[in-house]
């Protein structure tokens, strides 16, 4: 056997990229299976939390006791913590739905026959990141007036003089100009990231029990590649929770900064 049958036809083999991300559209449509999961995705988190409150008793079933305790997740260690006790109530709901919105479109990426988390498109997680920058420069106009809150997230509390030349655009870019852009790219990359090493690792696991040579050496390789397809994806839906819980949490600080009295 020669030994250009020994390793892999690299040639016959076709890495996945970017592009496995670009769905075609569905029976020949514009309509996506990611635009399909995000309209859904509204649709079980509104029946979920219907059939959880539907009911409603003083000493919850198991249903009210998970809606309960979520929502409960979010009230008590995002929104107060990071917002504080005199404003956080109002910011809730918002956060509340942003969170779980996140959580259910990230999760799509470990449903057997879905398999797609939709915040893998940058589209999705900007849309997102721009709906909060919306929120929350908008709260922090409303209380401290246009000009008040340009000077409150640009100059520095206690802060003077000339550096503060260098300080204000500084502080501009940050505060103003970045924060959606880290918020959208640091969700998509987390989701993006760990669907393709699911992709790698199955295709090639396939890959290489069906065409790699020798034959034992092929199937052994394979099977331990889909043994880590399998370990990536329980690790990536431990980060499935936490990029949903940093987003909202994210939010929620860039809403506790706007409304605070101090910069």
């Amino acid at each position: 056997m020669s030994s250009l049958a020994a390793v892999i036809r690299t040639e016959e083999f076709n890495a996945p990229g970017p592009g496995d991300f670009n769905l075609p559209g569905i029976l020949d449509s514009a309509v996506t299976k990611p635009m399909v999961l995000v309209v859904l995705s509204g649709v079980i988190a509104f029946v979920l939390f219907y059939a959880m409150s539907r009911k409603a008793a003083v000493v919850p079933g198991r249903l009210q006791f998970a809606g309960e305790y979520v929502y409960g997740f979010v009230r008590n260690a995002i929104a107060r913590d990071t917002i504080g006790g005199h404003d956080y109530a109002r910011f809730v709901p918002f956060l509340f739905a942003i969170f779980l919105f996140v959580l259910i479109n990230n999760f799509y990426g470990v449903v057997p026959f879905i398999q797609f988390p939709t915040m893998s498109h940058i589209g999705y997680t900007t849309a997102l990141a721009l709906i909060t920058w919306v929120v929350y420069n908008g709260v922090g106009i409303r209380k401290h007036g246009f000009g008040g809150y340009l000077k409150h997230q640009t100059v520095p509390s206690g802060i003077s003089g000339p550096i503060l030349i260098a300080l204000v655009p500084l502080e501009f870019f940050s505060n103003i100009i970045v924060r959606p852009f880290t918020l959208a790219l640091r969700l998509f990359a987390t989701m993006f990231a760990g669907h393709l090493l699911v992709i790698l690792f199955s295709l090639g696991g396939s890959y290489l029990i069906l065409h790699y040579e020798p034959r034992l050496v092929g199937v052994t390789s394979g099977t331990i590649s889909f043994l880590l397809a399998i370990g990536v994806s329980f690790l990536d839906m431990l980060v499935m929770f936490l990029q949903a819980y940093v987003f909202t949490l994210l939010s929620a600080m860039y809403i506790g900064g706007a409304v605070a009295d101090e910069h």
